[in-house]
């Protein structure tokens, strides 16, 4: 088969790595992809959100698979323009996929499939959703209703923090047009989880569990980011506990989406609150997670291009995923100012040592190549994952491979999988 993934992060190159293993693959593209990337793949230049250019790329080149990573090309409708051209895609149409778009039609999903949740208000005004803080007080949770790069939540822990928030939202335009609603919902206290499903439209199946680490600083301190590291399996993640989120969120979820007409076909990712009261729903996404995406497909076990295609075709039904028992852990080097203001083209030496590490995978993300040196153009710019027998095995493998890295002007958190730690 001949696969085109779309998007140039750790996430994308991760799909790559796992992809280029499969004996059904024949070619595999990936644009824009990133320096990382190149080394499974041929790298386009063509943009994650240049729709039309994509489309015709796959249709000159007969492509038969297109695996967009990211959430904004699938917000965005490619799915529906890549069917439209006769090209199979994985993943939702525009119309499923505003579970992610929207904060408030994943809501208004959840109550109406009865999937247990935080107590939510939306707000299209900045004056009314200050009030509502006022009356209600800290902490709280306020949320941009569209897509903001991770950048639109903010766990209030006081009142202050909450209007400065929604001023910055609503007011400031801080995140254009995805800011112009919020969602203000209670503050769920717990562990959080991210669970992913493979779904086909009717039929679900597990994939795995992970954790992420969403604070930039170690013990979960300082703003969210997009993720500063993660691991799986997930000690607090029973196999009773899957099937209870398999029944009570992901099945439901399914059922109201295809009663509305718009089936969900692709992943679906379940951010959890692991709440005395049981799990209740933090978010949905409708792609795989960064970085858990990194220590899911270092346990796959199974071919990932059969599942997809399985996906696409409504097969799940008489699918069946398989996955290594060791454990993997992924830490997140990102650059100084990250999240803020992270400080770009600088140059990233060691990553030859750290790969060299055994059982050490490194995956690119934010970086560039330029004059036969690794140069840092993002944010969060490397995940060093490893793989081991346990949780603890692989995090000293994965900040072993860390300490080989030359990059003054990089950091990552010293502290990544303490939760699976403790409960060991």
């Amino acid at each position: 088969m001949r696969v085109l993934v779309v998007g140039n992060g750790g996430r994308e190159h991760a799909l790559c790595h796992a992809l280029s293993s499969s004996p059904l693959l024949t070619k595999l593209w990936c644009a824009p992809g990133n320096p990382g990337i190149a080394q499974l793949a041929e790298c386009l230049p063509i943009g994650v959100l240049d729709i039309p250019e994509l489309v015709a790329f796959a249709k000159a080149n007969q492509v038969d698979l297109v695996l967009p990573g990211p959430e904004a090309p699938l917000v965005a409708g490619i799915v529906d323009a890549m069917e439209q051209a006769g090209i199979m895609a994985f993943g939702p149409t525009a119309a499923a996929a505003a579970l992610e778009g929207s904060k408030t039609f994943t809501k208004l999903i959840a109550d109406a499939a009865g999937v247990p949740t935080a107590a939510w208000e939306r707000f299209d005004d900045a004056q009314s959703a200050i009030d509502f803080v006022h009356r209600r007080g800290a902490p709280i949770v306020i949320k941009a209703d569209g897509l903001a790069a991770g950048k639109g939540v903010v766990v209030a822990t006081t009142e202050a923090e909450a209007i400065a928030a929604i001023t910055s939202f609503m007011q400031d335009g801080s995140l254009g047009n995805a800011g112009a609603s919020v969602v203000i919902e209670e503050c769920l206290i717990g562990e959080e989880a991210s669970f992913f499903a493979l779904c086909d439209g009717t039929t679900a199946i597990p994939l795995a569990a992970a954790q992420d680490h969403k604070r930039v600083g170690d013990g979960d301190t300082g703003p969210n980011t997009g993720g500063m590291g993660a691991y799986s399996p997930t000690p607090a993640f029973t196999d009773q506990l899957q099937n209870d989120v398999m029944a009570r969120f992901i099945r439901p979820t399914l059922v109201e989406m295809a009663r509305r007409g718009t089936p969900f076909r692709g992943i679906l990712f379940a951010g959890l609150m692991l709440t005395q009261d049981g799990p209740k729903l933090i978010e949905y996404n409708v792609r795989f997670g960064d970085p858990e995406c990194q220590c899911l497909m270092l346990r796959l076990k199974s071919d990932l291009l059969a599942a997809l295609m399985a996906a696409v075709d409504g097969e799940l039904a008489h699918f069946d995923l398989r996955w290594h028992e060791t454990a993997a852990v992924a830490v997140t080097m990102a650059a100084s100012g990250y999240p803020a203001n992270p400080k770009r083209n600088t140059v990233i030496r060691g990553l030859a040592a750290a790969q060299a590490i055994p059982d050490a995978t490194l995956f690119h993300a934010g970086t560039d190549l330029r004059d036969g040196n690794i140069i840092a153009n993002g944010g969060r710019v490397l995940t060093v994952c490893a793989t081991g027998p346990s949780i603890a095995k692989a995090r000293d493998t994965a900040y072993r491979a860390v300490s080989c890295i030359d990059w003054p002007e990089g950091f990552c958190r010293s502290d990544i999988a303490w939760r699976a730690l403790v409960h060991a």
